[in-house]
């Protein structure tokens, strides 16, 4: 039996931690995820207005052999400085790779990063000529635990997700025989993440347990393959875009973790339509903390976590739009 684990967060994954910051007045954020020690990566990016960092380190055979944090942001350009903030508190931890130990010589911390587009939300972007998103990576690397706030929050802060809002998801399995996956999302999309004329998400065939309202399609639905329904009207090039993170505990090579990820991204089409259009920057990372073996039969298994990632991926874009829009419904 596999089931979510006890936090239903990409944190369930040993060795995880996240953290988050957001700028109420800019209205963006950021999100990092930190292996406790150099995790194996790799990246594929699907949307046609991706802005990403350090992606070329992912495609193998590189010097490097570990990240040491992932992150997301809001931002759209400006946003790939908030690594410029997580790589300041890995260094003042002497996390990086040296090429070769030397006294008075840093390491340089590895920090991959992807964004989204969120300038045109209403916030107020005139920050002068220092934007605020080194600091706000810094605030989200020195916060970086276990729980974290879903919805509106971190990197999906100022996100629209088609004609809703969107914002940060994030969710767990746990398998029979002991492997974690995890998956966290900034939801930014063009595309709905609702069936057309409902409140049902595209991803119900994958909820557990109610984790996004438990809604399904109404009694005799019907869909027309022309209706895109709460998607984005009047798009813009490189303004909307799904960013995500999936960690595993499986040991994965690096070739294998570009396999999952390329795996995961049918996540992204499980939990929005359409999906990576000219207008979107979709994006999804892998990390593997190797801590559970694979040894026996490991192209059956790198498809069993290929496939649980896709479908945690789809649980938690749902999670996050739901809970983004959950929470404003609350608000006075």
């Amino acid at each position: 039996m596999t089931a979510p684990g006890k936090r239903n967060l990409i944190t369930d994954v040993p060795g995880i931690r996240v953290g988050q910051a957001e700028d109420s007045a800019v209205r963006t954020g950021v999100s990092v995820i930190v292996p406790e020690r150099p995790a194996i990566a790799a990246v594929c990016v699907a949307g046609g207005g991706p802005g990403t960092r350090e992606t070329d380190l992912l495609t193998g055979g590189r010097l490097v052999p570990g990240v040491d944090a992932i992150c997301l942001s809001g931002g759209s350009a400006f946003g790939l400085a908030a690594a410029d903030g997580v790589a300041s508190g890995l260094k003042s931890e002497r996390r990086g790779f040296s090429l070769v130990a030397s006294e008075g010589v840093p390491p340089t911390p590895i920090v991959p990063a992807a964004i989204l587009y969120d300038l045109a939300n209403g916030g107020d972007k005139d920050w002068g000529e220092v934007s605020p998103y080194a600091r706000l990576g810094l605030a989200a690397y020195r916060g970086a635990g276990e729980t974290f706030v879903l919805g509106r929050a971190g990197a999906g802060y100022g996100a629209r997700a088609g004609a809703h809002a969107g914002g940060t998801g994030s969710a767990s399995i746990v398998t029979g025989d002991g492997i974690t996956v995890g998956a966290l999302a900034g939801v930014n999309c063009f595309g709905s993440a609702f069936m057309p004329g409902t409140e049902t998400y595209w991803a119900w065939p994958y909820e557990i347990c109610g984790e996004f309202g438990g809604k399904r399609p109404p009694e005799g639905f019907v869909m027309d393959p022309d209706d895109w329904g709460a998607a984005k009207a009047n798009p813009a090039l490189g303004q909307n875009t799904t960013i995500a993170c999936i960690a595993t505990d499986a040991s994965l090579t690096q070739g294998e973790a570009h396999r999952v990820a390329q795996m995961a991204l049918s996540g992204f089409s499980r939990a929005i339509r359409p999906v990576f259009a000219p207008f979107d920057g979709d994006a999804v990372f892998v990390l593997s903390t190797g801590r559970v073996d694979i040894a026996e039969n490991r192209p059956f298994m790198v498809s069993r976590v290929g496939e649980l990632a896709a479908s945690t991926l789809a649980r938690a874009i749902a999670r996050g739009v739901h809970e983004a829009n959950h929470e404003r419904q609350g608000e006075p």
